[in-house]
């Protein structure tokens, strides 16, 4: 794709393709043909588009293209999951992982290059923040997957803070979700946050999506330490937004906890989370940390997390041990993409 001279239609919503027809010269009903193609079809042409006149078609490619970008590397795993680092419009690279399971395909993707949050214990943070991804950036991540039609789950979960972008995300669930597309259901689809106070308002009254929130720890100060963010939006502050929420239906909210050893693995800690989260329908899901280097942090023992998770269990907080992938293929979050900015040797 030549950035350059052509605009991608990738990304554009109903409203805008109008008005593309509108300024191409093509009949008002070409402006749906072409969502169609888009998103329900997923061509990667603009000459695919064969209900599209000839004529139509060759005046669209003079200034747009689809905009797909195929993957410039991948780490493939021995369990099958496989990391992908995909091209973006300004010039950089961003990561997507693909988590294959029995019948289940998930994919976590990004929505910003690096981030702004500075949690210690993230390699994106270590990059720093250095932009947002837009629509096209993130969509390209789903439809230039080879294992797209696999797909049965999206995760934003991959690099950056969803609610520090949350126009272009909301906009990019939308698109996903829209009964002229693929007409994904919001059920399949989760957003991911440190918490936000305004973004996360929006989410909960704009969006129909699953929500995970990422605590990691349930007393403030010690969150603050590992979770700068804390100081913006404490969880004193978001755990009553989400409460007064009906969580017993068809959206769910999830909180996520990398289990470090040592840190926040303790009787006081799970005592405190089965407090904090009694007043909501939830779950819980562990994380062992994946080791990035030059770190102070190490992955709690097996027997701790088992432990941790039966106590939130018995006490009323469903909870679940995540299953670790990919560890052999750059497996935390950043990893690859820091690795591809490193100079070569």
């Amino acid at each position: 794709m030549d950035k350059q001279k052509h605009t991608p239609l990738l990304g554009m919503d109903m409203q805008e393709l109008r008005v593309l027809a509108e300024h191409a010269h093509l009949p008002a009903f070409a402006s749906k043909q072409i969502f169609r193609w888009l998103y329900q079809k997923h061509v990667a042409d603009i000459q695919d588009m064969t209900d599209i006149s000839q004529k139509a078609r060759m005046t669209l490619a003079e200034e747009y293209c689809v905009g797909l970008m195929p993957h410039v590397e991948c780490q493939r795993s021995v369990d099958g999951t496989v990391k992908y680092l995909f091209p973006t419009l300004s010039g950089h690279t961003v990561e997507s992982v693909f988590i294959p399971d029995d019948d289940r395909g998930t994919l976590c993707v990004s929505c910003q290059v690096g981030c702004r949050m500075g949690c210690k214990f993230c390699m994106t943070g270590r990059q720093g923040f250095q932009g947002h991804l837009t629509v096209t950036d993130i969509l390209n991540q789903i439809y230039a997957l080879p294992e797209r039609e696999r797909l049965t789950n999206i995760v934003f979960m991959g690099q950056g803070e969803p609610l520090d972008n949350l126009d272009t995300v909301l906009k990019a669930t939308d698109l996903l979700m829209h009964r002229d597309g693929w007409a994904w259901s919001p059920k399949r689809i989760t957003v991911s946050t440190v918490g936000i106070r305004q973004g996360l308002q929006r989410f909960l009254d704009e969006s129909s999506c699953h929500l995970a929130v990422s605590l990691h720890n349930p007393f403030p100060q010690e969150r603050k330490e590992m979770m700068p963010a804390e100081n913006a939006c404490s969880l004193t502050e978001f755990l009553p937004m989400l409460a007064e929420r009906d969580w017993s239906h068809q959206r769910r909210v999830s909180f996520e906890y990398i289990v470090f050893g040592g840190l926040n693995d303790t009787h006081r800690h799970a005592r405190e989370l089965v407090r904090l989260l009694a007043p909501l329908e939830c779950r819980v899901n562990l994380i062992r940390f994946h080791s990035i280097p030059d770190s102070p942090f190490h992955s709690a023992p097996e027997e701790t997390m088992v432990w941790f998770r039966d106590y939130l269990t018995r006490h009323g907080v469903t909870t679940t041990i995540r299953a670790s992938r990919g560890q052999d293929i750059w497996a935390a979050c950043g990893l690859l993409n820091t690795k591809n900015k490193q100079p070569q040797t």
